[in-house]
């Protein structure tokens, strides 16, 4: 029996992880305790999710654990020791707004959460393929020093420089910068995942993620902006676009294609290696641009306002240069762009808001 183990399994990336490798064939352990509610509230809840997991895959197993507490975390790990094939860590507390309110909560679960899961693969299943779902907030607010223009729509890097045809790549430096303390405790993460490949030879791959979206994704205000912003256009509520004049710039990666990613690195995995991993320029939209296109594909006039304080350590613009992987892996490709993802948030938010 071959098991793949997923933290944070009822969310975005969880859920849609778990879907596709029990679909592959393999039993599938989740570990989530819903933490979204507690960072997000009632309405980001991840349980309804979590429920469709448990009743409609017949080789799932959940398991309601902390990822802070290693005690629970290697009663896993000792069950199932030889039989994990593949761990995929993306449970994690996720906005940087949120992480200023409780740092040590923010801290303990993405920094030590980590150092967690690391350790137990190293212990029980050290030949096991350890996947981490990083953030690009571990370059901190260093992207924000590029060369910028202001258009219509939207900000753009200037055409000149060497980040603006493909997007920014895995050499943009992590220091010197204001990270938030959610980037710090990405940082910490993203580097201890690193150095278990390269000091243990685990075989570790980290994706440092753009917007990362689906229709599994329980938006809300501090996190998920293309998933909250389609909730609030749907149900006709106020939405509040924090600086840069509605013009700032994120790729969106649909959870199917990072999943897919995923699949691959699993088929051939490296040691310590790093990825951005986002939309691209193949999937990319402004905050503006995505009001517009909701409009246009669905109908709905969002109410919004526009205000001059941006959030701390907020990016203007980020596009993922997702070359490096593709370079590695040929063989991966889009299925989704900023209208196909568009388009699927809508129907299945309409779907789920008529159920209501």
């Amino acid at each position: 029996m071959a098991i793949v183990v997923v933290t944070g399994s009822a969310g975005l990336i969880g859920s849609e992880t778990v879907k596709r490798f029990h679909a592959e064939g393999y039993d599938v352990v989740g570990i989530d305790n819903d933490m979204r509610a507690y960072f997000f509230g009632n309405e980001a809840s991840t349980s309804w999710n979590r429920e469709q997991l448990i009743n409609q895959l017949p080789r799932y197993q959940h398991f309601n654990y902390d990822i802070r507490d290693f005690a629970q975390i290697e009663q896993v790990f000792a069950r199932y020791a030889g039989e994990i094939v593949l761990v995929v860590h993306a449970a994690a507390q996720p906005s940087h707004d949120w992480a200023a309110r409780e740092p040590f909560t923010d801290f303990t679960i993405n920094a030590n959460g980590t150092l967690n899961m690391l350790e137990a693969t190293r212990r029980y299943c050290p030949n096991a393929v350890f996947i981490f779902t990083s953030t690009n907030k571990v370059y901190g607010d260093t992207p924000n020093t590029l060369p910028l223009v202001e258009l219509d729509e939207r900000w753009e890097v200037d055409p000149t420089h060497a980040f603006a045809q493909h997007g920014i790549d895995e050499s943009m430096s992590i220091d010197k910068s204001k990270h938030s303390l959610f980037g710090a405790s990405k940082v910490a993460a993203d580097v201890l995942v690193q150095e278990y490949g390269r000091y243990f030879e685990l075989k570790t791959g980290l994706f440092r993620g753009g917007c990362l979206t689906g229709p599994a994704h329980s938006g809300a205000e501090l996190h998920g902006f293309l998933a909250f912003l389609t909730l609030r256009a749907v149900r006709g509520q106020h939405y509040t676009i924090f600086g840069y004049k509605g013009k700032q710039v994120r790729d969106n990666i649909h959870s199917k294609d990072l999943v897919e990613a995923f699949w691959h690195f699993f088929q051939n995995p490296r040691v310590g290696e790093v990825y951005n991993m986002g939309g691209s320029r193949h999937s990319n939209v402004s905050m503006l641009e995505a009001i517009r296109m909701i409009r246009e594909i669905g109908g709905y006039q969002l109410d919004y306002t526009l205000t001059d304080q941006a959030r701390s350590g907020d990016h203007i613009w980020y596009v993922s240069d997702v070359r490096k992987f593709q370079q590695h892996y040929p063989a991966w490709q889009y299925h989704y762009d900023s209208e196909t993802i568009l388009r699927e948030l809508i129907d299945h938010i309409a779907v789920r808001e008529d159920a209501v």
